[in-house]
C-alpha cells in the first residue's frame, strides 16, 4: 500500500494578517499617516450640512470639514473600537443598505471600504443613492499596481500576505469605470506611500527619500490612492453657447446741487 504523502501545512500568517493588527503595525501607521494629511486637504473645501465616514474608525478623514454635521457609519461589533476616539455622531448600519434618506448626505468618504467588501458595486450604488447632487464622495483603496500590490500577489502563493489576505483590491481604472457609470464626474486623485514593503519600523523611516522621488518619477505607482469625485444632476445639460448679455449704458445724472445752481 502505498502511503498518502503528508499535506503540507500553510505557513503561519504574520500577526498584523488581519486588517484591525496590520493598521497597527509600522506600514499600518504609515499609510494612515499619509492618507491623513490627503483627507485634510480634500475635505477643507466641501461645503454642506452633513458628512459621513463609513468605517475604519482609526481615522478621522473629517477632521479639517466645516459641516455642522459629522457622523461614523460602523458595524455593531465596532462600538467599543476606536469609534469614541473622536468628536462625532455614531450610527450603527451596513454600507450596503445605508440608513439615510435619498439625496441627504453632501459628503461621504469611504476609507479602504471597497476593498475589503463583498459587493463594492451595491455600496456605490447606496452612495449614489443617498448623496445629494453635486455632493462629494472620497474614496481611499490600496493600487495594485504598485511594489506593495506585486508582493501582496506574489506573497499568496506562498502564504506570508504583506497586506491583510481578506483584501480584494481593486484597480483605480476599475473604480473610475464604476463612478461614471453611476454619474460621477471625477475631481481630483492623489498617490502616495512609496516606501518599499517592508515590516521593520527603523526600515520604514529610513526611506522617507523615496517620497519625494516617487511623487516625481512615477506617481502613479504609489502604493495607496485617494480619489474625488462629484455627483451630477441627470438631465441637466448646457446646450450651444450661452450668449453675453450687455447692459447699456447710463447716462450721466447731473449732480442735483449744480441743477438748484443753474435753474432752466
Amino acid at each position: 500500500m502505498i502511503p498518502t504523502p503528508p499535506i503540507p501545512s500553510q505557513m503561519p500568517a504574520p500577526p498584523w494578517s488581519s486588517w484591525e493588527k496590520w493598521l497597527q503595525s509600522p506600514p499600518g501607521q504609515y499609510v494612515l499617516a499619509w492618507e491623513q494629511k490627503c483627507f485634510d486637504r480634500i475635505v477643507a473645501d466641501v461645503f454642506g450640512f452633513h458628512a459621513v465616514q463609513i468605517g475604519l474608525p482609526q481615522i478621522n478623514t473629517l477632521g479639517e470639514n466645516r459641516m455642522p454635521l459629522h457622523a461614523l457609519l460602523m458595524h455593531a461589533n465596532d462600538r467599543q473600537n476606536h469609534a469614541s476616539s473622536f468628536n462625532w455622531h455614531r450610527i450603527e448600519g451596513n454600507p450596503n443598505e445605508l440608513p439615510f434618506a435619498s439625496e441627504s448626505i453632501d459628503l461621504l468618504v469611504l476609507p479602504h471600504v471597497l476593498e475589503f467588501a463583498a459587493d463594492p458595486h451595491q455600496i456605490l450604488r447606496e452612495v449614489e443613492r443617498v448623496l445629494l447632487p453635486e455632493g462629494r464622495l472620497i474614496i481611499s483603496g490600496f493600487n495594485p499596481a504598485s511594489l506593495w500590490g506585486a508582493r501582496q500577489y506574489l506573497s499568496r502563493l506562498i502564504g506570508t500576505p504583506y497586506l491583510p489576505r481578506d483584501g480584494q483590491f481593486i484597480s483605480l481604472l476599475r473604480i473610475k469605470d464604476w463612478l461614471q457609470l453611476l454619474n460621477f464626474s471625477l475631481d481630483r486623485g492623489h498617490f502616495g506611500c512609496y516606501k518599499l514593503p517592508l515590516h521593520g519600523e527603523s526600515s520604514m523611516s529610513s526611506m522617507q527619500f523615496l517620497e519625494c522621488m516617487g511623487n516625481r518619477w512615477w506617481p502613479i505607482f504609489g502604493a495607496v490612492f485617494v480619489l474625488s469625485a462629484v455627483k451630477r444632476q441627470e438631465g441637466i445639460r448646457l446646450v450651444g453657447r450661452i450668449q453675453p448679455i450687455r447692459i447699456p449704458n447710463i447716462t450721466q445724472l447731473t449732480p442735483v446741487a449744480e441743477t438748484r445752481k443753474n435753474p432752466k
